[in-house]
């Protein structure tokens, strides 16, 4: 066959998370309780379900390329014009365009070591340099970022506001304030996939059309619609105008545009799931308390639990839950991989959790 080209021929084969279904397969069985990629097991808006299921008979044609209910739809829940917002493929999708649009080879990005992997895969994948900083306790620290990126000369900067995989968050005045601190030519990527869930006082007040910032948001988390593949990004006119220029204009399928659009309209199911969160987030810190393991504050819909041990101790937990049908996930850079993360879930999921936790804790002390 021909080579491939120079920079995909230099770069490992890999996946930036193994999926749930991957590991059923290899396991032969499905899990009990799917506690580890975030998902919104509170599910969909009944609305939202309906709407999609309504729109599967017209799945003969493309989907609206420029999304154009859904853009207008945003724009309006946002109070921003439709030139500020552009709707994607989640925001994995997002990313990726973004990284193509900003980063040519060799350009320098910062980010955290221990962040959203999926995001340093296409900074990979398309030529950039990945500089990262250490976190500050278990939160991204936003002026290491900074000093990073006046050192690199850095195209962006990527954090998480609230934070994957710890679930903390700072205050929107501590983002705000990054972006008088910008080195000349870099991109603030605020990623916002947790926003429903944070406290408002989270939320940085940016004004669309500011240019240094461009913010990441999704259906995928508290609306429930994760396997849609669907999320959107706010910025300044001229910046989303630019992802005109790359993107894949019909990536968006139809059935998810019907279904966000009915999910935004949807704000007391919204509400519900935000609650049955709170609720979830408390019982998984219950359920650690009862078993020498501290809940770390979270704004998201996951929890992090301290093991109070190091990485080869959660790995080896992680292996010993998945053995008795519980699917969670660890960060994966020392010293966060001394947490284990659990995502919220119904009582139901839990308790399965629950019964695992003892015995999944025995069996890890007795191999790590």
């Amino acid at each position: 066959m021909p080579p491939f080209a120079p920079l995909p021929a230099g770069l490992p084969q890999t996946v930036p998370f193994i999926g749930p279904e991957t590991l059923e397969r290899r396991r032969g069985t499905p899990f009990a309780a799917r506690l580890g990629a975030n998902e919104s097991a509170f599910g969909p808006s009944p609305l939202a379900a309906r709407a999609m299921r309504e729109a599967v008979g017209g799945i003969w044609k493309y989907g609206d390329a420029p999304s154009h209910d859904l853009t207008h739809a945003l724009a309006g829940h946002l109070g921003v014009t439709p030139a500020h917002v552009m709707v994607g493929e989640g925001i994995d999708g997002l990313l990726g365009t973004l990284v193509r649009l900003m980063v040519a080879p060799g350009d320098a990005v910062a980010t955290s070591d221990g962040a959203y992997p999926t995001f340093n895969y296409h900074v990979t994948g398309f030529g950039g340099v990945l500089h990262k900083v250490p976190y500050r306790g278990d939160t991204e620290d936003p002026q290491a970022l900074l000093d990073r990126a006046h050192q690199t000369g850095a195209r962006l900067i990527y954090l998480a506001n609230p934070d994957n995989p710890m679930g903390s968050w700072h205050k929107g005045t501590v983002i705000r304030a990054m972006l008088d601190d910008l080195p000349p030519d870099c991109l603030l990527v605020l990623d916002e996939a947790y926003a429903e869930f944070a406290p408002a006082d989270a939320i940085p007040q940016i004004d669309a059309d500011d240019p240094r910032v461009i913010r990441m948001r999704t259906f995928s988390k508290a609306y429930g619609l994760a396997g849609a593949r669907i999320g959107y990004a706010i910025g300044a006119p001229d910046l989303i105008a630019g992802f005109d220029r790359i993107r894949n204009h019909f990536g968006v399928n139809r059935i998810a545009q019907a279904g966000a659009l009915a999910a935004l309209a949807d704000p007391g199911w919204l509400a519900h799931v935000v609650a049955s969160v709170a609720a979830a987030r408390d019982q998984i810190g219950r359920i650690g308390a009862a078993n020498g393991l501290t809940a770390l504050p979270s704004a998201t819909n996951f929890v992090a639990l301290d093991t109070h041990r190091d990485g080869a101790f959660a790995r080896a937990l992680v292996a010993a839950l998945q053995a008795r049908d519980v699917f969670i996930r660890m960060p994966g850079t020392a010293p966060l991989d001394r947490c284990i993360r659990i995502s919220c879930a119904p009582d139901a999921e839990l308790e399965v959790l629950a019964e695992a936790l003892p015995a999944a804790l025995g069996e890890a002390a007795s191999s790590s």
